[in-house]
């Protein structure tokens, strides 16, 4: 940026930057810890079926 010192997004200074904290972070939808759980519990019913059902 022309007339100071550092550039604001990528110099450092106080105040510039992104925002405190990382909200493009933030899980939704496919990925979320209990969608994860939830799909791992699918997957263990269907073995335990597939099992069942050789039997």
């Amino acid at each position: 940026m022309s007339g100071k010192q550092r550039c604001r997004m990528h110099g450092g200074a106080a105040g510039s930057g992104a925002p405190v904290g990382n909200q493009n972070a933030l899980k939704s939808g496919l990925h979320t810890r209990d969608a994860r759980e939830m799909k791992q519990h699918v997957r263990m019913l269907i073995e335990m079926s597939k099992d069942s059902l050789e039997e």
